[in-house]
């Protein structure tokens, strides 16, 4: 009597191949979430530069449309600019503008719940200056 040697795959064999074909898939999936969460982030910083460049313009209109040609005060700039970008686009967390004669600085500080185990959420400073036109 001759016995035939066994050939193909045993069935603990088949279970790990699905056992370490899940790892890979979950591995995946891992990594899929993470880049949506990072996408998420670069929108909402790109929508915080947005805001902040919306602060400079919105002191150019009021340095314009003063007749006096005088720099505008940082909280007259400030009151439209709160309602209008917090509350709907982002979630305020304590963003002001600020400045002395014609130099401004807008910090825009948001909420970010997505970040991971130690990292934090850094403030968008952006600085800039108008021409000082008063005579």
């Amino acid at each position: 009597m001759r016995r035939h040697a066994q050939s193909g795959f045993t069935l603990i064999e088949a279970l790990i191949a699905v056992l370490v074909l899940s790892i890979g898939l979950l591995g995946v999936a891992a990594m899929q979430l993470r880049a949506l969460q990072s996408a998420h982030m670069g929108y909402q910083r790109a929508v915080v530069s947005l805001a902040a460049i919306d602060a400079q313009e919105r002191a150019w209109a009021a340095l314009s449309g003063d007749a006096s040609k005088a720099c505008p005060a940082a909280n007259t700039v400030e009151n439209g600019w709160l309602g209008n970008w917090f509350g709907t686009l982002l979630f305020d967390a304590g963003s002001d503008i600020g400045g002395t004669d014609c130099d401004y600085t807008v910090t825009v500080l948001w909420q970010e719940d997505r970040y991971g185990t130690g990292e934090t959420g850094v403030g968008f400073v952006y600085e800039f200056r108008l021409p000082d036109l008063d005579p």
